[in-house]
């Protein structure tokens, strides 16, 4: 590829707003094929199953989408947000609390929304933490698509509000959900992980050394019973954040000097081109074939209180409960918003953080077992809370977008 092509090509993977819309139209495409005679097709390849079955790693496409391509992403988010906590906006205390606080909130709020509606319904209550987790792929997505002209500061917040809320829901996977973690993969996981670590802190980017090491983390966790994406994130967080005389990487020069950059914001941009175009398209394409059934297939499924219950939960319990933690958190020294930051801004992105999909779908199958109609209703209540929920917050911060592009160009 010629030099020029393949530096456009970087620059557009670079984009949020593009990578928004390739995923975007991935999810289209995936709900289309799910809901037309090409169904088996699309079903065949998503449950084909490859891998070495020795390794246990004899998975779906689908699981390799979502639990493989997905790290990837993982990682350049932990790096991104490592980055963020150590040399960013994030590095005052009190300002990465909020978010944190505010993922706790958007936890609780939406559980306590889904027991009060479905445990009328005998078995229901087992699937409380369906609409706890937040999608971080779809929902920053989302912001890059609408929200061009909104605080920078508003991306960070919902990128670690997001992170925060999927390791919680996967820390209550593994507490409530997993029958068979292994803690013994989990602690060998460590020595990968370690040796991944020491590396990049001692300014090491050999692919050949540092890739196998991840690889190796990746599949220990998977082999624990533990979401594997949460690889992706700590293997993020072991890569230095602030160049130093051992760990940098030149840039350019600045009057006759040399600029040095980061290892977390070098492999960031290394990483974040195959996540853009490939990763996150791949995994949306693969999670987000949900059969609605039809007509009769969505009034049963609205009629079940375990559907009412999620989509509730991530329409409403979301907003409610991340915007509801930060205001009265405000209050107290201990916590700061960003300067930047308006609560309209807050509202929308707390709509935003609704849309569920992969964990939330992992939770279903997990709580009612796969194929199961408890489980179908599960995916019908995710799929359209999610939507709803994208909607709703799409139109606020695109409102509130179009607002602040006015008031730049005034």
């Amino acid at each position: 590829m010629p030099h020029e092509m393949w530096r456009g090509v970087r620059a557009s993977a670079r984009s949020d707003a593009f990578g928004g819309s390739l995923l975007l139209v991935a999810t289209l495409l995936a709900l289309l094929m799910a809901n037309t005679p090409a169904v088996d097709l699309y079903e065949s390849v998503r449950d084909t199953t490859v891998g070495p079955v020795a390794l246990h790693l004899d998975l779906t496409i689908g699981q390799w989408a979502a639990d493989g391509l997905l790290a990837i992403f993982f990682f350049v988010v932990g790096l991104e947000l490592k980055e963020e906590l150590v040399a960013g906006s994030l590095r005052d205390p009190r300002r990465a609390a909020m978010p944190i606080a505010a993922a706790a909130g958007g936890v609780v709020v939406p559980a306590l929304i889904y027991v009060a509606i479905a445990r009328s319904s005998e078995g229901a209550l087992q699937g409380w933490a369906i609409p706890t987790a937040t999608d971080i792929a779809f929902a920053v997505a989302v912001l890059a698509v609408v929200g061009r002209f909104l605080p920078p500061a508003l991306r960070i917040f919902l990128l670690t509000l997001a992170i925060v809320d999927d390791l919680i829901a996967i820390t209550i996977i593994a507490v409530a959900y997993t029958q068979g973690l292994h803690l013994q993969w989990l602690l060998l996981a460590l020595v990968p992980l370690a040796l991944f670590g020491l590396l990049t802190q001692r300014g090491v980017r050999t692919w050949w050394l540092l890739l196998p090491l991840g690889v190796a983390t990746w599949a220990l966790v998977h082999a624990s019973g533990i979401h594997a994406t949460v690889a992706g994130v700590l293997l993020g967080f072991t890569v230095p954040a602030i160049a130093s005389t051992r760990a940098r990487v030149q840039t350019g020069t600045e009057d006759g000097e040399p600029v040095y950059d980061s290892l977390t914001a070098h492999l960031a941009d290394q990483w974040g081109v195959f996540s853009t175009l490939v990763a996150v398209p791949v995994f949306a394409f693969f999670a987000a074939g949900v059969a609605v059934g039809g007509v009769e297939g969505l009034r049963s499924a609205l009629g079940d209180p375990i559907t009412l219950g999620i989509i509730v939960g991530l329409v409403l319990g979301k907003p409610v409960g991340i915007v509801g933690t930060s205001l009265l958190l405000s209050r107290l020294p201990s916590f700061a918003l960003d300067p930047s930051l308006r609560w309209g801004d807050l509202v929308g992105a707390g709509f935003v953080a609704g849309v569920g999909f992969t964990v939330s779908l992992l939770v279903g199958e997990l709580a009612f077992g796969a194929s199961s109609v408890a489980d179908e209703h599960v995916k019908i209540g995710v799929l359209l809370g999610s939507f709803t929920a994208a909607v709703i917050g799409g139109t606020i911060l695109s409102t509130r977008s179009r607002r602040a592009r006015t008031a730049q160009a005034g």
